[in-house]
C-alpha cells in the first residue's frame, strides 16, 4: 500500500516511510492510495472470528507487502493482549470498555502496534529514530509503555504543565530508559505546535531522524479501527442500527471508525462528542472550520482546538459537505454537564464512568432524541480512576486503584520543563 500527502504536493510513499516520516515534506498527513472493502461475508461471520484474525485481516492491506503475513499476525496478536468488553447500560446504550491495556487508556492499541512496526522497520538500522509527540493526556503514557525498551528508537513527549491528571503525568514521567517527558508551559494545542514545526525544521531533520507517535501517524491512527469492529461482533446480532458515540479530540479515534465503515462495515452514522473545545460541532452547524485556542476541560485528553484529523475524515467523504453531514454529528457538553452525566450513570446503572465516557453518554442520549430506533455505543476510553479528583467528587465513593495504576504510583517524576520550541530545538540537538 502506497501513501500520499492530504496536501497533494509530496511524492506518494509506502507504509514503512509514512511510518517513519510520520509526516509529509509538504506537512500533510499521510492517506491511504486505495480502500479496498472486504466481503460480506466477513461481517456476516464476524463472532465466528478471533480479535486477532478480525485485525489481521482489517490492518493488512494497509500495510503489505512491507510487512510479511507472519510477521503481522505476530504483531497483531502481541498488541491485543487484553479485552475489549461491550457493557449494555440500557436498550439504547451500551459502552465499549477501551482501558483494559497496560496505561488504561485506548491509545494502548494504536502505540503498541506502531511500536512494534517501527521496532521491526529499525532492526537492522544503527540509526537511532528519535519518537517525538505531543500528549493532552493519554497519548503520553501509552506511547512511552508501547516504546519503552525498543531498539533503536527514542522517545521524547510533551505534555502541558498542570493540565494532566496527576496518574496521566506519572504514567509518562517514570520510566525512564529511552522515555523522556518535557513539561511545557502552555497548553496541548502549544505541545503539538512545537511537534510540527520541529518536524519542518531542516536544521533539525538534517541531524536526526524524528517520528511522530500521535494519531498523525498512520501507524498509530489506523489500528483504532479494530475497536469498532470488536464492538460490531459483539452487538450485531441483537440490534439492526448501531451508532458510535467517540468522546472526539484529535478526532483520529472517530476517524478511524469512518475507515472501518469505508471497509465495509455496516454502520451509517457517528457521534463526534465534544466538551467545550468544539470546533467540528460548530463547523457542521456553520460550514465555518475555524480552529480556536484549547480550554481546559476536565475530560482533558478532548482539550484540543484544531483537531489534526479532521482533514482526513473530510478526505473519507470525498469532501462533501452534505455527505459527511449524513454521516456525522456532533454535540458540545459543559464541564458541569459532564459532572451530572457521570452522577447518572453511576445512579442509574452502578456504573462509573470517566469524564471523557460520561460526554461519550451524552452524546448518544442526545442524538436518540431524534433516532429512538437506533443503539448508540460510546466508547468508555480511559478507566475512570485516571480522573480520581474528578470521579469521586462526583460519585461520592472512593474507587480502588487497578494493579496498572498501583504501579506507578510511589515512582519518582522526572521531567524537563520547556517554554519554547528553541529549547525544544536545543533540547533535541543534545
Amino acid at each position: 500500500m502506497n501513501y500520499y500527502s492530504l496536501n497533494k504536493v509530496a511524492p506518494n510513499t509506502s507504509f514503512k516511510d509514512a511510518v517513519i516520516k510520520g509526516l509529509a515534506p509538504d506537512k500533510g498527513l499521510y492517506f491511504p492510495e486505495k480502500i479496498k472493502p472486504l466481503p460480506k461475508s466477513f461481517f456476516n461471520d464476524i463472532d465466528k472470528l478471533s480479535h486477532t484474525e478480525i485485525a489481521f485481516e482489517t490492518i493488512k492491506q494497509f500495510v503489505s507487502p512491507e510487512i510479511p503475513e507472519d510477521v503481522l499476525k505476530n504483531i497483531v496478536n502481541d498488541t491485543l493482549s487484553f479485552n475489549f468488553p461491550v457493557v449494555k447500560l440500557n436498550k439504547n446504550i451500551s459502552t465499549l470498555e477501551l482501558f483494559h491495556g497496560p496505561t488504561m487508556a485506548f491509545k494502548d492499541v494504536g502505540a503498541r502496534f506502531m511500536a512494534r512496526c517501527l521496532g521491526y522497520f529499525n532492526q537492522n538500522n544503527d540509526k537511532e529514530v528519535t519518537v517525538l509527540v505531543a500528549t493532552s493526556g493519554d497519548t503520553g503514557g501509552a506511547v512511552a509503555n508501547g516504546f519503552l525498551g525498543v531498539k533503536g528508537v527514542n522517545v521524547v513527549i510533551l505534555y502541558p504543565s498542570g493540565k494532566v491528571s496527576d496518574i496521566q503525568e506519572k504514567q509518562l514521567t517514570t520510566l525512564g530508559q529511552n522515555i523522556t517527558a518535557l513539561e511545557v508551559n502552555g497548553t496541548f494545542d502549544d505541545c503539538q505546535a512545537m511537534v510540527k514545526t520541529a518536524f519542518l525544521d531542516e536544521e533539525l531533520t538534517n541531524q536526526m531522524q524524528l517520528t511522530s507517535a500521535n494519531s498523525i501517524n498512520v501507524a498509530r491512527w489506523l489500528p483504532q479501527l479494530f475497536y469498532f469492529m470488536f464492538a460490531y461482533k459483539q452487538l450485531y446480532k441483537q440490534y439492526n442500527n448501531i451508532v458510535f458515540s467517540v468522546p472526539s479530540g484529535n478526532f483520529g479515534n472517530i476517524c478511524a471508525g469512518m475507515m472501518a465503515q469505508q471497509l465495509g462495515l455496516p454502520i451509517k452514522h457517528f457521534v463526534a462528542s465534544n466538551n467545550a473545545n468544539n470546533v467540528v460541532t460548530r463547523y457542521l452547524i456553520s460550514q465555518l472550520y475555524e480552529p480556536k485556542q484549547s480550554v481546559q476541560t476536565i475530560s482533558n485528553a478532548m482539550d484540543v482546538g484544531a483537531p489534526s484529523n479532521f482533514i482526513r475524515i473530510e478526505e473519507i467523504y470525498k469532501n462533501n459537505f452534505e455527505t459527511l453531514k449524513e454521516n456525522l454529528s456532533s454535540y458540545s457538553f459543559s464541564d458541569d454537564e459532564t459532572k451530572k452525566a457521570m452522577l447518572e450513570i453511576y445512579n442509574s446503572y452502578s456504573y462509573v464512568a470517566d469524564p471523557h465516557g460520561a460526554v461519550g453518554y451524552l452524546g448518544c442520549k442526545t442524538y436518540l432524541k431524534d433516532n429512538p430506533n437506533a443503539h448508540c455505543v460510546f466508547l468508555e476510553t480511559a478507566h475512570p480512576t485516571k480522573f480520581l479528583d474528578v470521579v469521586e467528587e462526583v460519585i461520592k465513593k472512593e474507587q480502588p486503584l487497578p494493579k496498572q495504576i498501583q504501579s506507578v504510583m510511589g515512582k519518582e517524576k522526572k521531567s524537563i520543563v520547556i517554554s519554547s520550541y528553541d529549547e525544544l530545538k536545543e533540547f533535541l540537538l543534545k
